[in-house]
Order: C-alpha cells, then sequence, then structure tokens
C-alpha cells in the first residue's frame, strides 16, 4: 500500500522560510515523480512544483519560482519543499503526490491533479503578515 505523509507545517510571519517534507513508502520511490500542490481556503487545488523521476529536473508554478525549491532524497523516499520570502498569499494546505510512472520527454513534466495517483493528508502553512 501506497503511503505518503507530509510534515513540516506550521504558523510563520511573512518573509521567513519553512521546510516541509514528505516519506512515501509501498513504492518504488525514485521511478515516480513526486509533486506538491497547494489548496488555499476557498480555491481550487493548484500545482506548486514536481520533480520528475530519475534525475530529479523540478519544475514550478510561476507563482513560486524563485522562492520555493523542491528537492528529493531517493535514499530516504523522502520530498522536500523548500519555501523561502514567504508571503501570506502562500498560506494553504500543502498536499505531495505521487505521479502515475508516466514518461515526460525533457521540458515536460505532470502537472494536472490527474497525473497523479497517490496524495497525502497535507500539511498546513499558514503566513502572517
Amino acid at each position: 500500500q501506497v503511503q505518503l505523509v507530509e510534515s513540516g507545517g506550521g504558523l510563520v510571519q511573512a518573509g521567513d522560510s519553512l521546510r516541509i517534507s514528505c516519506v512515501a513508502s509501498g513504492r518504488t520511490f525514485s521511478a515516480y515523480a513526486m509533486g506538491w500542490f497547494r489548496q488555499a481556503p476557498g480555491k481550487e487545488r493548484e500545482f506548486v512544483g514536481v520533480s520528475t523521476r530519475n534525475d530529479g529536473r523540478t519544475y514550478y508554478a510561476d507563482s513560486v519560482k524563485g522562492r520555493f525549491s523542491i528537492s528529493r532524497d531517493n535514499a530516504k523516499n523522502t520530498v522536500y519543499l523548500q519555501m523561502n520570502s514567504l508571503k501570506p498569499e502562500d498560506t494553504a494546505v500543502y498536499y505531495c503526490a505521487s505521479d502515475r510512472g508516466r514518461t515526460y520527454y525533457y521540458g515536460t513534466y505532470p502537472r494536472g491533479e490527474r497525473e497523479y495517483d497517490y496524495w497525502g493528508q497535507g500539511t498546513q502553512v499558514t503566513v502572517s503578515s
């Protein structure tokens, strides 16, 4: 059974940094892209970024590009989301997800929710102004 467990969320002030983690179990971690999504109150869940399988190339939504970075440790089955220069609009529940294992050619990546088949329970990140 595949499980994804996020941790590390919390309450921070604008301008602060925070790193959240996601530990996966139940499948060969390195064989799947790992994505991060977030859902703010009253809004739809949105793509934040992804680390592709094997080579771990990363892609980000424009709203977080330059402030957020994703890294993965395949030996620990863990993917991280480092968030810097946080803004109140970054407040959301953050979810990690494991994709369906499709092959994506260079420059393409899984961005839609339907491209992922396993999700974590989410971790709350609140940024105060």
